[in-house]
């Protein structure tokens, strides 16, 4: 046997690697199948390197056992692509679709830039949609053709179109960040769109709540109010002021200012990421008053309008679970945003000021030429809404009194010069002059 030999031809495999592994004077494997693919033993001969030639210059591809034998031939076509493209050959350990998806979950659950209901969506995407449908998808087969069969297809069939839409979102963000991390060759969807695989537009959801339904709605929230006024404070908030459930479960005392007449929603707690200051009206003012009293009377001293049981605020779940008991499927929390946007519109409220109450972003060119909260435009707004919601029964919840903005400061100082009151404990800008547990 010539052992001077440091190149052999043989087909590629595994199995041939771990062979010659144990001839010391072979140094390089090379595939009879595809000659220009070669296998370089490292020192230590239990692993090695694939390398592409082309053009007399050897591209690196990956590691063995990283990357075994039948991944670097199902990513070869690609690889070839690649460096006839930009010379470029890495690509990462992965030959399935599957594998990728379980980077990308695994990404996404550990981003902070999401919030928990969103890492939840994806995830569930993934494991429930993704992965059943495209786990054993050799990444270098993917196309157009193939999603359409294994995946749009299907999907559109038993799933809403909207929700299609997500997944196929979600899919492409995949990939677009594994190519931008340089872990796979070449995109296979870059050129893919939604719409090449139906023409069908997705319509948006109808509302579920009209305002001739409003003084019955109004009826049950005062009805709930009184046996479970977290629930109806919960759903009350969010008619009132168009906030989404997320920023309304969340919601402490401390944001709350009667004085300033302002309930301030920081921006780590909206879907936009930017801080959120409500104007407070009379009738919110004395509704809240109502509240405190109830959570006092309860013996709730704590920091939020809607705790748990474990002394944080309603998870989303919780909050979720709220509307289910009140809308008993026949509506959802989001249809209070849309009932009110839509009389508002309806009120005569000027369609910036609409989306400025729903905290929606305004566009580019909006928020570089609109520089101003609007403040007293969205205060008056919100006192015509509550006028038009206390001719539907809201006032008997309320209880409002009669005090008006001009008089809310001198209730403020009375309910201050009292020994320990329970609204000062839990307002912004009311002192309690008490020194035990109660203002903690």
């Amino acid at each position: 046997m010539n052992t001077q030999i440091k190149t052999l031809t043989v087909k590629l495999s595994d199995a041939e690697i771990a062979r010659n592994a144990k001839l010391e004077y072979v140094r390089d494997l090379r595939d009879a199948g595809h000659p220009a693919l070669h296998f370089r033993f490292a020192k230590n001969r239990a692993r090695g390197s694939w390398y592409l030639l082309n053009k007399r210059q050897w591209h690196r591809i990956g590691a063995f056992p990283d990357l075994n034998t039948k991944q670097v031939i199902a990513a070869l076509p690609a690889v070839r692509l690649r460096v006839a493209a930009d010379g470029a050959a890495s690509v990462s350990g992965w030959l399935t679709v599957g594998e990728l998806l379980d980077w990308f979950g695994d990404r996404m659950a550990k981003s902070r830039a999401l919030s928990d209901k969103r890492r939840a969506a994806i995830k569930s995407a993934i494991s429930c949609q993704l992965k059943p449908r495209l786990d054993d998808l050799l990444i270098s087969d993917v196309n157009a053709q193939a999603l359409d069969r294994l995946l749009m297809w299907p999907v559109q069939a038993e799933l809403s179109l909207s929700y299609v839409q997500q997944l196929f979102r979600l899919l492409a963000m995949a990939f677009r960040q594994a190519r931008k991390l340089d872990l796979i060759p070449v995109n296979p969807m870059a050129e893919l769109k939604f719409s090449n695989f139906t023409s069908a537009r997705i319509q948006p959801k109808p509302a579920r709540l009209r305002d001739v339904q409003v003084p019955e709605l109004v009826t049950l929230l005062a009805e709930r109010f009184d046996s479970a006024p977290g629930d109806a404070m919960l759903a009350l908030m969010m008619l009132c002021h168009g906030t989404r459930i997320g920023e309304t479960r969340q919601a402490r005392w401390a944001d709350v200012a009667l004085p300033e007449r302002e309930w301030f929603l920081p921006a780590e707690h909206t879907k936009s990421k930017t801080e959120l200051r409500v104007p407070l009206t009379d009738q919110v003012c004395a509704l809240l008053r109502r509240y405190r009293d109830r959570q006092t009377a309860q013996s709730y001293t704590g920091a939020f309008l809607f705790p748990s049981r474990r002394g944080k605020p309603l998870s989303d779940n919780q909050a979720s679970a709220v509307f289910t008991r009140l809308g008993q499927g026949a509506w959802t929390s989001h249809d209070l945003r849309k009932v009110a946007r839509t009389a508002w519109t309806d009120l005569g409220v000027d369609g910036h000021i609409g989306e400025m109450l729903l905290n929606h972003s305004l566009g580019k060119i909006a928020s570089t030429y609109i520089n101003t909260q609007a403040k007293e435009q969205r205060r008056l707004a919100l006192v015509k809404w509550h006028d038009w919601l206390d001719a539907r029964g809201f006032k008997a919840i309320h209880a409002q009194t009669g005090v008006r903005y001009e008089d809310s400061q001198n209730l403020v100082d009375a309910l201050n010069g009292g020994a320990c009151e329970p609204e000062p404990q839990f307002v912004k800008g009311e002192v309690c002059k008490c020194v035990g547990e109660c203002c903690k």
